[in-house]
């Protein structure tokens, strides 16, 4: 049997509600992402969330005080319609990756659970660093899958869908590679049989 696309799966997600779900899994990894990512930032700044689901992380950032504006996107239309559905003033944006990048750039990339679906993730943190982000913005991502976190390598076969599985130091020097500075890493959450979410901040080098 043939696997499925990522955009497929989570749009199944959406539809069963599973969506919540994975709100709930993921957002003790992102406000960990947030509290490394946040004090980087000098005063106000723009945001945008990289799979965005149903746009809760979205919401969050834009409740801070400091935030002007943080977009949502996603590749899955079920996931889009429902962050609409919830925030009918909020800006998200159905779009496949890589290919595409805003029109404006921002300072701050977010994004969990997304980046090990690409065929080719190292090549795109350099698009987010030239096509995406600001002068000194700081992107954050958090992955599950990775080869450290080895309870995780038998997802791609049972869930039938394409993982790109890269070591803790491919990703840091993916980081590095596409132009990013002040690199760290965490392994938040780590607990017996469970490595914990990979969390890598990078800030974009001034040209």
């Amino acid at each position: 049997m043939g696997k499925i696309s990522a955009v497929d799966l989570f749009s199944s997600w959406a539809e069963m509600g599973k969506d919540e779900g994975m709100e709930t899994g993921h957002a003790p990894s992102v406000e960990f992402m947030i509290t490394k990512s946040i004090p980087k930032l000098n005063g106000d700044f723009s945001a945008i969330d990289i799979g965005c689901g149903n746009g809760w992380l979205v919401r969050k950032l834009n409740k801070f005080d400091n935030c002007l504006q943080c977009t949502g996107i996603d590749g899955s239309e079920s996931m889009i319609a429902k962050a609409k559905n919830i925030d009918a003033d909020g800006d998200y944006f159905c779009q496949k990756l890589p290919g595409w990048a805003p029109n404006e750039k921002v300072d701050f990339v977010i994004s969990m659970e997304f980046l090990y679906y690409l065929k080719k993730p190292l090549k795109f943190l350099s698009e987010l660093n030239k096509n995406w982000l600001n002068e000194n913005g700081i992107l954050a991502i958090g992955i599950d899958h990775y080869l450290e976190n080895t309870s995780s390598l038998s997802w791609s076969e049972s869930l039938g869908v394409s993982m790109t599985t890269l070591s803790i130091k491919e990703w840091t020097k993916g980081f590095e590679d596409a132009g990013f500075s002040n690199i760290e890493f965490y392994q938040y959450g780590a607990k017996e049989n469970w490595a914990g979410t990979l969390i890598i901040v990078g800030r974009k080098l001034m040209p």
